[in-house]
């Protein structure tokens, strides 16, 4: 059918003749469009994006979003530099692989980048968009912060350093008995440590606390599904609309969220019973009760801020005190200049207290040390920017996801030294053999594990206190050392290896000897808890 049988139709013939007299007008349509779309190229911010590696057409980078993540980030940055940008299937993503970076913008910046990511499964299903370390920079957020803070300031953890004593005796009397349960202790002393301190119930006893065990499931789960990439929801987000008897994984977050807000709340009333009932025990609970009004928290609000910081500070203070043990097998001479200090300064007729804190300057460097070498979590936890803005000459659009590759901000060969991947505690001494001070933008605590900004952890103080009085009495009383086989040759340690169990990493399974320092050592430990008698668990 040729072009002529269509010329010959009335309409086409007009629409024909009208295009051959505005050729020109057409012409400068389309030279118009074609400016305008060169303009809006040339100016368009997104020219500026920080560098960072191509991901694949749709789902960008999210392949890289894998295991060990932070050793990828660490990888990148000699390619990319200390701001590196990601694309998570249309989700933008900065990595700041410097501190400067991240203190600059977390820190400095912390008005326009203290939001978190919306985390669909960990945060807005499996905890009601109730639990603090996620929730949305908000008033609620505003006032759960407020509260706990006022409840584990400088000012007032003092008021639990004699719980953490007894939780140190337990622990090194436990090793003492059993080492070849060594995690397990650790585990549970921490768990009992942070429900004290949270709840004001007692001290725990080995192997005795089902609600212990209740508590540790919940934030195993929690920092599973909270794990960057663990689920495709988080990414394509119009999956969080399919209708739960479709999707396992959401009825699975709905039901852990009923059974643990049943938990927690019951927790909270109890310790709200006791309290209207004369019991003035210190407690984070106890503190958000007898301000409520100035809170303005409702008790299932409450409920899940008490959660918040059980589950923030149970598994992160076990896994730093794993790291540590594994240093002491790695590094035996840190351990000799540790019990060296104690020796001379405490002596062997008694134990170590807080009193000797001021003259214990290696044991604090070592606390230092051990939240340093080996984060624990070491990606942080992801902030979320609420505007557009600029670094450096670098766009960072609103609503980008901030990650701070902890791990490369503590071991920074320019910062820390060449020997920085080292478990060296002396390294935040002075030449007197005193604290020095700490790098800039770290907040005098000689690393950045505790986060940024206003996201900081509102229980770095506990944790600080008590790995203090766990480091000094186990030093002072045990001697850690590696295991040997039948014929005496040292087991096979694996240092660099990883065991990710959400967002919290320890280290992979290790077995250690356990023996006492000296001849005194357990009946010692053994006469401290005697004395304490029924007020242990009391």
């Amino acid at each position: 059918m040729s072009l002529s049988f269509f010329s010959s139709l009335p309409g086409i013939r007009v629409i024909l003749q009208s295009a051959k007299e505005n050729k020109i007008l057409s012409l400068g349509i389309l030279l118009g469009l074609a400016v305008l779309c060169v303009a809006r190229y040339v100016t368009s911010p997104y020219r500026k994006l920080p560098p960072g590696p191509r991901g694949y057409p749709i789902i960008g980078n999210v392949l890289d979003l894998r295991s060990q993540q932070w050793l990828k980030f660490t990888e990148w940055r000699k390619q990319y530099g200390d701001v590196i940008y990601l694309n998570a299937a249309g989700q933008p993503l900065v990595i700041f692989n410097s501190q400067k970076a991240a203190a600059d913008l977390l820190d400095r910046r912390a008005g326009i980048y203290s939001d978190r990511p919306v985390n669909i499964v960990a945060s807005n299903i499996m905890t009601g968009g109730l639990l603090m370390v996620f929730g949305r920079y908000n008033d609620l957020w505003r006032r759960q912060r407020k509260a706990a803070h006022e409840g584990l300031n400088k000012g007032v953890v003092n008021d639990y350093r004699g719980l953490q004593t007894k939780e140190a005796l337990i622990l090194a009397s436990s090793g003492l008995n059993d080492p070849t349960e060594w995690d397990t202790h650790l585990r549970r002393a921490s768990a009992s440590m942070v429900a004290s301190v949270v709840y004001g119930r007692p001290t725990v006893k080995p192997g005795q606390d089902e609600g212990v065990k209740l508590i540790n499931d919940f934030v195993h789960r929690l920092t599973v599904a909270a794990l960057p990439g663990a689920h495709l929801v988080e990414f394509f987000t119009w999956m969080q609309y399919i209708p739960s008897r479709f999707a396992a994984w959401k009825r699975i977050a709905e039901t852990c969220y009923r059974q643990d807000s049943a938990m927690f709340e019951d927790l909270f009333n109890t310790v709200h019973g006791n309290y209207v009932n004369g019991d003035d025990r210190p407690s984070l609970c106890a503190t958000v009760i007898r301000d409520a009004d100035r809170y303005k928290l409702s008790n299932l609000e409450n409920s899940w801020l008490a959660a918040t910081v059980y589950a923030a500070g149970s598994e992160t203070t076990s896994g730093v005190l794993a790291w540590w043990t594994l240093a002491m097998l790695v590094y035996p001479e840190t351990q000799a200049k540790a019990q060296a200090e104690l020796d001379a300064v405490v002596g062997r007729e008694r134990l170590p207290t807080f009193a000797d804190y001021p003259r214990l300057p290696y044991i604090r460097a070592m606390v230092k040390e051990a939240l340093r070498w080996r984060p624990v979590d070491p990606i942080g936890l992801p902030h979320q920017s609420i505007q557009d803005d600029w670094y450096e000459g670098m766009f960072i659009p609103k609503g980008t996801i901030c990650i701070a590759n902890v791990w490369h901000l503590n071991r920074d060969p320019d910062i820390y030294g060449e020997d920085a991947g080292d478990f060296n505690p002396a390294r935040h001494l002075d030449s007197k053999g005193e604290i020095a001070p700490s790098p800039p933008d770290t907040k005098e605590e000689g690393h950045l594990s505790f986060g940024f900004g206003r996201r900081l952890c509102v229980g770095r103080h506990v944790a600080n206190n008590s790995l203090f009085i766990d480091i000094a009495i186990l030093l002072w009383a045990l001697k850690i050392e590696r295991k040997k086989d039948a014929s005496g040759k040292l087991l096979p340690l694996n240092v660099d290896g990883f065991v990710e169990g959400g967002l919290v990493v320890r280290p992979v399974p290790y077995e250690c000897d356990i023996t006492p320092r000296f001849p005194e050592a357990s009946s010692l430990i053994a006469h401290e808890i005697e004395l304490l008698g029924d007020e242990l668990w009391a």
